[in-house]
């Protein structure tokens, strides 16, 4: 009788939902029982009744069995750490990919956005969602080859399911705003992969380069062609490095 594949849980980015993961947990399934999940108020769930880290990263936890490797995209890897950080039953290993502990630039961090941006994105979202979450996605393949293409794919993956609630956006902006896990990081000891892409300007490389110097336990990837995306844009490649990460 085979054993039960692994569990690997995908948690995706603001703004997205779980089908931008479809082409990545379709080349995973031959090794992993892959769960694409939904955060809060996105793709069809409703909105938890108070939205910020801790309650997201209860959420996820209460959605995984014990012992699962769960890779988090962007904010989703933000909730993924606050998750292992205070759940480390059920999590077991971590991928975080295009993630980084402090989403916003200030002077003693300048691996981040710039504050103003950020706040211009949540002035923009209050006036038009839907043509924010869409120039949200233009950053997301900045700088790549075969951008159009790339950026064509995520809206599609937008669309595929219902639009995050306003409120479940203005939650991930919060988070986003004001979430910083640098002091809590030593602390989170379950072995990590850290995948970045080299040409990321929403997380920007160095934000890898630190989380895998500064986490107990971590190995680091840098994919020189790829930017915020490159479960998209290197999906073989990153499922690759996925499969020898859990498997090693």
């Amino acid at each position: 009788m085979r054993s039960p594949k692994p569990v690997l849980a995908l948690l995706h980015g603001w703004g997205m939902n779980a089908r931008v993961f479809d082409a990545l947990a379709d080349l995973l399934a031959v090794d992993f029982e892959v769960r694409a999940l939904d955060l809060p108020g996105h793709g069809g769930r409703a909105a938890l009744a108070k939205n910020t880290l801790q309650s997201w990263a209860d959420d996820l936890a209460q959605q995984l069995p014990d012992n699962a490797t769960l890779l988090g995209w962007s904010l989703g890897g933000q909730v993924a750490m606050r998750a292992a950080l205070d759940h480390p039953h059920k999590i077991a290993r971590l991928v975080l990919l295009a993630s980084t502990p402090k989403f916003v630039a200030t002077e003693e961090w300048v691996r981040g956005m710039a504050i103003a941006d950020l706040q211009a994105f949540g002035a923009a979202l209050l006036a038009d969602p839907r043509a924010t979450l869409l120039r949200f996605l233009s950053l997301q393949t900045r700088g790549m080859a075969g951008q159009k293409a790339l950026l064509q794919h995520l809206r599609q993956t937008l669309l595929a399911a219902p639009q995050a609630s306003s409120e479940a956006l203005a939650a991930g902006l919060a988070i986003l705003h004001e979430t910083d896990l640098r002091a809590d990081l030593p602390r989170l000891t379950q072995p990590t992969l850290v995948l970045h892409g080299a040409l990321d300007t929403l997380t920007p490389a160095a934000a890898g380069t630190w989380l895998a110097g500064t986490l107990p336990a971590a190995q680091h990837i840098e994919f020189a062609h790829a930017a915020h995306a490159p479960h998209l844009s290197h999906g073989e490649a990153v499922a690759a490095a996925i499969g020898s990460f859990a498997h090693g």
